[in-house]
């Protein structure tokens, strides 16, 4: 009789034991927020502030291409991911595949941050689902001859009296189709068969030259040209600013023929576990000096309006960060194609397998 006191004593033990264990997985669960994002976009500093001052913990998950970070997200289940910071491209899909939820702004409090020409876009035209995070632009970083920004082209990658070596192109296929419809002539959003088939002839002839080294992230391209395994590589300019602050001798050109400006924004995954640490994320990003630093440290534009006033004027001055004016009025914000969106995934299917 003992014995079997003994053992219904044991197995109670046992029992409680699992469920103070169990009530403090979901407790440790509660107090991380998962961020999913590009690799290198967010700095180890801030993530030990963001845990110091709101007493959760940053998880990251990482992405290096729109493609990717889709895939991952409609296969995920549910609170694999809180955050999402994703390109404004995107957004309108992300909403249309319900992978993201409308934001209550009430608990966000510092969304008064964001400048005016940063609310209400395209992409989100009443501002209901997405925060911007940082701002940039896409362009041709390279090692060779010094040439006035001004009158770079993209044919430049073709010339190895310019560039001198290997070049590498974007591994994003909206990015890279766009811009090879800028250098045929046409728009960057365009959704005529004719000229996206023209569009994939300038790649598949970029592809059979003997400078070409194949389709990197932007991270991955960056480091090829700094590191002199590449000559040229098309790249996002924070990454641009990385290189050349390690490498003065390094351009970074948004090229005559025109290219585009992005917003990536925070947007809260529909899938949430944690909604409440997502919004204390968002919130943190929006504050003036953390906005700043976040810029800072990255090399990208900030679309905080505080925090532009604590940057100092050599950063906002700097035109590989903020490009003038000449450079803006060549460059267009890409948009959601919806169903025409086909057209470019059967377009790259064909890059890619030839």
């Amino acid at each position: 009789m003992k014995s079997i006191i003994l053992l219904f004593a044991l197995l109670a033990a046992l029992t409680i034991t699992a469920c103070i264990q169990k009530q403090g997985e979901i407790a440790d669960l509660s107090k991380t927020v998962t961020v999913m994002l590009y690799s290198e976009y967010i700095t180890p500093e801030l993530l030990k502030d963001f845990q110091k001052k709101t007493g959760y913990k940053i998880k990251l998950e990482i992405y290096e291409a729109q493609e990717e970070m889709l895939a991952k997200l409609m296969t995920a289940e549910t609170g694999k991911y809180d955050v999402i910071i994703a390109s404004d491209v995107v957004i309108q899909q992300m909403i249309h595949l319900g992978l993201i939820a409308p934001l209550n702004l009430s608990l966000i409090p510092n969304r008064v941050n964001v400048a005016p020409q940063f609310r209400n876009q395209k992409y989100d035209p009443t501002s209901a689902y997405s925060l911007p995070y940082l701002w940039g632009t896409t362009g041709i970083l390279f090692r060779g001859e010094k040439i006035h920004p001004d009158s770079v082209s993209y044919s430049m990658l073709l010339d190895g009296t310019i560039t001198k070596g290997t070049f590498s192109l974007l591994s994003e296929s909206r990015s890279m189709l766009s811009m090879a419809l800028q250098a045929t002539g046409n728009s960057a959003n365009s959704t005529e068969q004719a000229e996206i088939n023209k569009a994939v002839e300038y790649i598949l002839q970029i592809k059979q030259d003997l400078h070409f080294a194949g389709f990197e992230n932007s991270v991955e391209g960056k480091a090829k040209v700094l590191s002199r395994m590449n000559s040229a590589a098309i790249v996002f300019n924070g990454e641009a600013q990385a290189a050349i602050n390690e490498d003065s001798t390094l351009q970074f050109v948004i090229p005559k023929e025109g290219s585009f400006m992005w917003v990536d924004a925070m947007l809260l995954s529909s899938k949430a576990s944690n909604i409440a640490g997502a919004y204390a994320f968002m919130n943190y990003i929006l504050d003036a000096k953390v906005g700043a630093n976040l810029a800072k440290s990255l090399n990208f534009a900030t679309p905080n309006k505080a925090s532009l006033e604590v940057i100092d004027d050599s950063f906002k001055n700097n035109r590989v960060i903020n490009p003038n004016k000449q450079e803006i009025n060549r460059m267009v914000f890409l948009t959601d194609l919806g169903e025409k969106e086909k057209l470019y995934d059967e377009a790259w299917m064909i890059i890619k397998t030839r």
